[in-house]
Order: structure tokens, then sequence, then C-alpha cells
């Protein structure tokens, strides 16, 4: 071993602002407000520009969607003004110079174009009978007896057909509902 005494390492000199820790440079407090505050102006712009252009989408949107319900609107018309004219024709005829057979068949003429315009935009009838009772589909209006026991909760008369349009129930068909009740004993001679 050396016999040498060992000296003291010489004191680290003061940390000045460009003196590393860690690997990384450490910023003067003035200089760290100065590029905080040129960041946040940065990104408060940004936000201020983000916010304008959702703005902007949200006002041409809701322009777009009117002028399209309008255009929706204006189309089903078109669809319906022959009809309408047709119906219009019927409703003005001289019933003194004109025979039933004539105005019946007119107005089965009217519904078959109103339907053929319907069916065209998506429109469907729901008016079926001896189907199953389904709440979604239906609204019962009152029961009736079921005189076989397949026929429990089924569609027995439709008093009110109801309307689809796609799918959605635009309104429910109003029905009667046949409810099975069993055999009862009556009239079959037992006693």
């Amino acid at each position: 071993m050396d016999d040498k005494p060992q000296q003291p390492e010489p004191p680290e000199p003061p940390e000045q602002p460009e003196a590393r820790e860690s690997g990384a440079l450490i910023e003067p407090p003035e200089e760290a407000v100065g590029r905080l505050e040129g960041e946040l102006a940065e990104v408060k712009d940004k936000y201020l520009r983000l916010a304008a252009e959702y703005d902007n989408f949200r006002k041409r949107t809701v322009k777009e969607r009117t002028e399209v319900w309008g255009r929706a609107q204006a189309d089903l018309l078109q669809r319906f003004v022959d009809a309408l004219d047709d119906l219009a024709r019927f409703a003005h005829v001289d019933p003194t110079a004109t025979d039933a057979k004539t105005i019946h068949d007119g107005v089965d003429m009217v519904e078959r174009k109103i339907w053929k315009e319907l069916e065209a935009a998506g429109v469907t009838r729901v008016d079926q009978i001896g189907v199953p009772f389904d709440p979604h589909l239906h609204e019962a209006v009152t029961t009736g007896p079921a005189d076989h026991p397949a026929k429990d909760h089924t569609v027995g008369a439709v008093l009110q057909p109801g309307y689809q349009l796609g799918g959605a129930l635009i309104r429910p068909a109003r029905v009667v509902v046949l409810t099975w009740a069993g055999k009862s004993g009556r009239g079959t001679g037992e006693g």
C-alpha cells in the first residue's frame, strides 16, 4: 500500500445556468417562463382556431340538414301531386252525370297510385290477420274468443291498419286479439 496521505478532492464549482444536471441543461426561470408563455399562446391559438372550425362545421351541418329536409319534403310532395289531382277530379264530378262504378273505380285508381308511391318511399302496411299479436306492431283494442288453441294470442281482426316506414313503426295497427278459453262443458250433452 501507498503511505502517502490522501488528499481531499477539490470542491465542485457552484452550479452555473449552463451546468448539466443528469445530462440535461437547467433552464433559467426567466427563460422557462418566457418559453412556457409562448407555448401557452400557441396552444391557445390552436384551441381558438379549432373552436371556430367546429362552430362553422356545426352551422354548416345544420344548414345542410335543413336543405336536405326541404328537398325530401318537396320530393315527397312531387310523388303525390298526380294522385291528388286525380282525387280532386273525382271529388268534383257531378254525381247525377256519373255512375257509382266510375267513381268507385276512380277512387280505387287513386289509392293504387298513392300506395305505389308510399311503397317506393319505404312505407309498409301492418294489417295481417292470423299473425301472433306483437305489442311492438299492434295495439289491442279488444279481445275475442279463439276457436282453436293455436289461435290463442293471434290477431283476429284489424280495426285500423298500422304503418311502418323503413322498419320504424309510424302507427300501430289497432286489432282484436283472439284468446283461447279452453273447452267449456256447454252443449256437449254432459251433465
